[in-house]
C-alpha cells in the first residue's frame, strides 16, 4: 500500500502521470480542484486593479488549501492513493504570489497560520502521517509553455501570464530541494517523457516509480 503525491509546474502532465501510476497500483486519483473551481478563472483573467480589490490570489490559495487538506486526509485514510498535487506544494504558490505583491503580508500570515494548524492535524492522524513518495515532474521552461498551450484552457493562454509562469518555474526546484521533506522524491524529466503518446515512456515511468517506492519503504523500515 502506498500514497504518492505527483507535483510540478502548471500544465506539465501531473494528471496523466497520476492516472498512470494509479492504474498500475490499482488505486484512486485525488484530482486537483480545477474544473469546479469558481475562483481560478478569475485569478487568471482579472487585471491588477481587480486583483487588488477582490483579493483573488488570496481567495484562490484558501480554496486550494481547504480542498487539498480534505483530499489528503481522505487519501491517507483510504491508503494506496495518488494525489494530483497536494497540500505540501500549496505553500509554494502562496509564497510566489506574496513575493509578487499579489498576497499581502497580513494575508500570508493568515494563510501560514491555517496551513500550520492543518499540518499539525495531519501529523496527529492515527492511520498515516506522510506520503511514501513525491513524483516531481521537471522540464525546461519552453516545454512547460508548450504543454500549457497544448492543454488549451482558455484562461491559461494569455501572453501576459508568461512571466508569472516563469517566476513559478524558476523557483520550483529550490522548493523541492529546500522545503519539501515529507517523503523521498523521484524526479521525472518531462522534456523526454510523454506518457500519453509513448507507451515506452509510460512503462519507464511506472518502473521508476515502483523502484523508488521500494527504496523508500526499505529506508523507512
Amino acid at each position: 500500500m502506498a500514497v504518492i503525491c505527483v507535483g510540478g509546474m502548471i500544465g506539465i502532465g501531473k494528471t496523466s502521470v497520476a492516472e498512470l501510476i494509479a492504474k498500475e497500483l490499482g488505486s484512486k486519483v485525488f484530482y486537483e480542484s480545477v474544473e469546479d473551481n469558481p475562483i481560478l478563472p478569475l485569478f487568471y483573467t482579472a487585471g491588477p486593479e481587480e486583483i487588488a480589490a477582490k483579493r483573488y490570489p488570496f481567495l484562490l490559495q484558501l480554496y486550494f488549501l481547504q480542498t487539498r487538506f480534505a483530499a489528503i486526509k481522505e487519501a491517507y485514510r483510504q491508503d494506496d492513493n495518488v494525489l494530483d498535487r497536494s497540500i505540501y506544494e500549496d505553500w509554494y504558490f502562496a509564497k510566489v504570489n506574496h513575493d509578487l505583491g499579489r498576497i499581502s503580508a497580513l494575508e500570508m500570515q493568515v494563510y501560514e497560520g491555517l496551513l500550520a494548524e492543518m499540518m499539525r492535524e495531519i501529523d496527529g492522524l492515527p492511520y498515516r502521517k506522510a506520503p511514501d513518495l513525491m513524483v516531481y515532474l521537471k522540464a525546461d521552461f519552453e516545454t512547460v509553455l508548450l504543454r500549457i498551450g497544448l492543454r488549451g484552457r482558455d484562461f491559461e493562454q494569455d501572453t501576459g501570464l508568461v512571466e508569472y509562469y516563469r517566476t513559478l518555474w524558476s523557483g520550483y526546484d529550490d522548493w523541492v530541494r529546500e522545503h519539501y521533506s515529507a517523503s523521498d522524491v523521484l524526479v521525472i524529466d518531462m522534456n523526454r517523457t510523454d506518457v500519453v503518446n509513448n507507451p515506452e515512456d509510460a512503462e519507464r515511468v511506472v518502473r521508476e516509480v515502483v523502484g523508488a517506492l521500494s527504496v523508500a519503504r526499505t529506508r523507512r523500515n
